[in-house]
């Protein structure tokens, strides 16, 4: 399952992210947008979560749970349309 996370600190690297999720399961990826230009996070990413279970466990846990001082914004990632 595909999960979006939101609201992240602009100091939040790839690895602290992938670390954050690791504990919930098989990642298969993780991808922190960043700025083209300033190559500065944007406050967002998505990740790969293998187990459906897992990752719904991750959404329920996450979401609004505070990381470096702000509350995370986690859901299931929806496909642009």
């Amino acid at each position: 399952m595909n999960i979006y996370i939101g609201n992240l600190s602009y100091r939040i690297k790839e690895s602290d992210l992938r670390e954050l999720l690791e504990e919930y399961g098989g990642l298969s990826s993780v991808r922190l947008i960043v700025d083209k230009v300033s190559h500065r996070s944007k406050g967002y990413a998505f990740a790969e979560i293998d187990d459906e279970t897992e990752a719904q466990r991750a959404i329920n846990e996450l979401n609004g749970k505070e990381n470096d001082g702000r509350p995370m914004v986690v859901k299931e990632a929806l496909p642009k349309k």
